[in-house]
């Protein structure tokens, strides 16, 4: 196992490079969400673009 390695010309120590990696590794500490997550009421086909556009829903409903 070699002692250091050079990196971009730069020589670093194989045991810190293995420090830096196990502290990557542990897991990440869970965030706050940044607002309330929704349920989409909408019906399945106007969930997406694509299903907007193959069957538009303007003129559907109640006529006034």
């Amino acid at each position: 196992m070699p002692r250091f390695i050079l990196i971009d010309g730069k020589r670093y120590a194989w045991r810190d490079i293995l420090a830096l990696r196990r502290e990557q590794r542990q897991p990440a500490l869970p965030q706050p969400t940044l607002f309330e997550l929704k349920e989409d009421a909408r019906p399945p086909s106007a969930r997406t673009a694509a299903g907007r556009y193959l069957e538009p829903t303007l003129f559907d409903g109640d006529p006034r």
